[in-house]
């Protein structure tokens, strides 16, 4: 009997994000006959689920990226605040000497002539070119990826990867999609390749790669199943945390218990949009491909879950431990929602999830 080829596709959703795609594999593979999260034929990572994807797909245990997130004194992947909001030096010194020459050459203009409100839009026009391509850089998080990988003997070259490696970005200066991994796209470092696929603006500055400049391949689609389904695999296992958040009661912030994200300001609007944005995106393009694919997604009561910051050991453990045993128990509805997908993949309940 021939081996099902299923495609793991892994999307966005930031830290929280990746710490539901662990938790969610970990019960999946605790949970299901005929599946291991090392053991597909082609993975796609997204944002994210990038780095994961690129782990996995070098044979890296999910259920020891669990335990390891679990307790803060364990070091497999030593990730710290810092490697994930380090300034972009870079960008703001060229911010400053940009907006120090607009400042120069906007006030010889201004007191040459008496201004107009149309001289004082241009001169401000000259300080929105001035602004940083990006707040922060992913140069920290793609050298601790790069050492991680080291340790434990994860290729950082595609090629060299025992399992096919897809992931997308987005080319800043033509818009157009390079999935990063495929044939003719599998020379830079799949570090490399993960910080760009990560880079969400305006928080992070584009990456630049072979001369030219990329964004997170969550700007586009979310999952980029087809991706996978040019492959010509069987199924597709997407795990999903990108999705809109849905509150209930009190809305944690720092300054105290809100009623509204409104309440927790300008970031987590912004992030809720893109979340709005990101599910109806994916909710549409899964539609045309359902018979293929299976859905694990946070439900609605689930999500209030990502509020909690995930630097904090507690909050983390919480949400680690919520996910894996809602995950598992839902298995059945998870398989029963696609059917077909799942006979075709080979999975079905273990015997205690039964």
């Amino acid at each position: 009997m021939t081996t099902p080829r299923i495609a793991l596709c892994l999307t966005g959703g930031g830290l929280t994000g990746a710490l539901y795609q662990i938790s969610a594999l970990a019960a999946l593979e605790d949970g299901l006959e005929g599946f291991s999260a090392t053991g597909c034929s082609l993975y796609v990572g997204v944002g994210a689920g990038a780095p994961i994807a690129a782990a996995l797909a070098g044979g890296a245990s999910v259920q020891r990226m669990y335990r390891a997130f679990l307790d803060p004194a364990d070091d497999y992947f030593p990730l710290q605040r810092g490697h994930l909001l380090k300034m972009d030096l870079d960008e703001w010194r060229r911010t400053i000497t940009s907006a120090w020459s607009a400042v120069r050459v906007g006030a010889s203009s201004l007191m040459a002539r008496a201004p107009s409100p149309g001289d004082l839009l241009e001169q401000l026009d000259r300080f929105n070119d001035s602004l940083p391509a990006g707040v922060f850089t992913l140069d920290a998080f793609e050298h601790l990826l790069e050492e991680a990988f080291f340790r434990r003997d994860v290729p950082n070259h595609f090629r060299s990867m025992p399992r096919a490696l897809r992931i997308p970005a987005y080319e800043l200066d033509t818009g157009e999609r390079v999935v990063f991994g495929a044939p003719g796209a599998d020379d830079a470092p799949v570090a490399r390749a993960c910080a760009a696929s990560m880079a969400f603006p305006p928080f992070y500055s584009p990456v630049r790669i072979a001369g030219r400049h990329y964004l997170s391949g969550s700007v586009g689609a979310v999952a980029h199943v087809d991706v996978a389904l040019a492959e010509e695999v069987d199924a597709v296992l997407v795990v999903n945390p990108l999705v809109t958040i849905r509150t209930s009661g009190a809305v944690p912030t720092g300054h105290g218990a809100g009623g509204s994200l409104r309440d927790k300001g300008l970031i987590w609007i912004h992030e809720q949009a893109s979340r709005i944005a990101a599910t109806r995106r994916f909710e549409e393009r899964i539609g045309a491909v359902t018979q293929k694919v299976i859905v694990v997604a946070p439900e609605p009561d689930e999500t209030s879950l990502f509020l909690h910051h995930p630097g904090s050991a507690r909050s983390r453990r919480g949400l680690l431990e919520a996910v894996y045993r809602r995950t598992r128990e839902r298995l059945a509805s998870t398989l029963g929602a696609s059917p077909r997908a799942a006979r075709a993949a080979g999975l079905a309940l273990r015997e205690d999830d039964g």
